[in-house]
């Protein structure tokens, strides 16, 4: 499946010399927690998060109108195309421990952003070119929600492969009729 199947297409995005009031405008208004940050070309060059204000205001002790969004943004952001595999998609989430990515077009402009939200409710059972599996989901947000820097210990890992284990016996009882699919996510 591709990135362009479930990416929001329509995003609202904050210039470098925004202020940290302008930004959460654009949260508030577009209901999300992530801003993508592009120059005046549409390149993006950072994203801002909610998490990001509320931090840098608390710490620096200013109003958000007198902060920029370059100031606290994040830099060399992860980025994925509309024709990339969200599975692919869901590897960089994971390794780099966030939940969205922008998504940009060949000359880097932003398109749009995929979020653990969009692929969550594409997520199916089987294995199907129009789904995302529950396991790569799982996979990334488990990736994404442990602590940053922590590569898990074994007993995690352990655990984590036993009850991948358990999936397919509980799949074939649900083919038998005997579960509900959506009672089991």
């Amino acid at each position: 499946m591709l990135v362009e199947s479930l990416m929001t297409r329509d995003v609202e995005s904050a210039r470098p010399e925004s202020t940290l009031a302008e930004a959460a405008a654009v949260m508030w208004r577009r209901d999300c927690g992530v801003v993508p940050v592009t120059d005046e070309g549409g390149s993006v060059v950072g994203v801002i998060t909610d998490r990001d204000i509320c931090m840098a205001l608390s710490m620096r002790g200013q109003r958000a109108a007198e902060v920029r969004v370059a100031e606290v943004m994040a830099r060399g952001v992860e980025t994925c195309t509309p024709v990339d595999d969200v599975r692919e998609a869901l590897e960089a989430m994971a390794r780099r421990q966030v939940r969205r990515l922008p998504v940009v077009d060949s000359r880097g402009r932003l398109v749009g952003v995929l979020s653990l939200n969009d692929v969550v409710r594409h997520t199916r059972k089987g294995k199907s070119k129009k789904r995302v599996s529950r396991r790569a989901a799982l996979a990334a947000l488990r990736a994404v929600c442990a602590p940053h820097g922590s590569g898990g210990d074994e007993e995690e890992a352990a655990g984590e492969e036993h009850h991948d284990e358990a999936v397919p016996a509980q799949e074939t009882e649900e083919a038998r009729g005997g579960g509900d699919a959506d009672a089991s996510d």
